[in-house]
């Protein structure tokens, strides 16, 4: 799930603390890493994105990644649509987000392990949504007009699937790059092991001042 990585369109949390420039390059060495991790495992990768983004995408990312358009608005119908394209003949699909090269590949493996014997996996993340979420055939009333983003998005998840009778596994706990303090905990965890995503490792390096006197934000937030 990506968006092009323009100036003030993306990680715009981020920008209270960062210039937009800053953020678009962030979010950009983040997609990278996390299309390097995708493709680190034996399955098919593919990039779904707003329709608007579609061109810049694919020059970005390899010729051997697909690249998407989704059908509507909002990450709900981005989501609703991946499971639409990919999953209607049963296969096992595992959507999540351009800013995690930080997941462990075992993150990734557990999840497809887990949709062998259910219908669905998530990944919380430790402020009340989700990282991934995964399926093994085409549920359109689970994203359905659902707002995403908030702290209460797995709860509503966790109810839709309820009541779809939908068995669900889930993947450890973990977290995403959204505020200031989990780019942070992000660079942290990079500093003591930068190949674990060399792209964004990189730009901690270069913004390594900047990054630091966002700890005092971080804790007033």
């Amino acid at each position: 799930m990506a968006k092009a990585p323009k100036p003030g369109m993306v990680k715009t949390r981020l920008t209270e603390s960062l210039p937009a420039s800053a953020t678009a390059e962030l979010y950009r060495c983040l997609l990278e890493d996390t299309l390097a991790l995708a493709k680190s495992l034996s399955v098919k990768v593919a990039v779904m994105c707003p329709e608007p983004d579609e061109d810049e995408l694919r020059r970005l990312v390899s010729s051997t990644v697909e690249v998407v358009a989704q059908k509507g608005e909002g990450l709900a119908a981005g989501l609703t649509s991946v499971f639409r394209h990919f999953a209607a003949g049963r296969e096992r699909v595992i959507a999540f987000n351009s800013d995690s090269p930080h997941l462990g590949p075992s993150v990734l493996e557990k999840a497809f392990e887990i949709l062998v014997t259910h219908d669905l996996v998530v990944g919380p993340t430790h402020d009340g949504g989700y990282y991934l979420v995964g399926a093994k055939g085409d549920h359109p009333a689970l994203f359905e007009s659902d707002p995403m983003g908030t702290t209460s998005a797995l709860d509503r998840l966790l109810t839709r699937a309820t009541a779809l009778e939908l068995s669900t596994g889930f993947t450890e706990p973990f977290y995403d790059i959204d505020v200031a303090s989990d780019l942070i905990l992000l660079a942290r965890e990079l500093q003591l092991a930068p190949a674990k995503a060399p792209r964004t490792a990189g730009w901690c390096g270069e913004w390594r001042e900047a990054v630091a006197q966002l700890g005092p934000r971080a804790k007033a937030l």
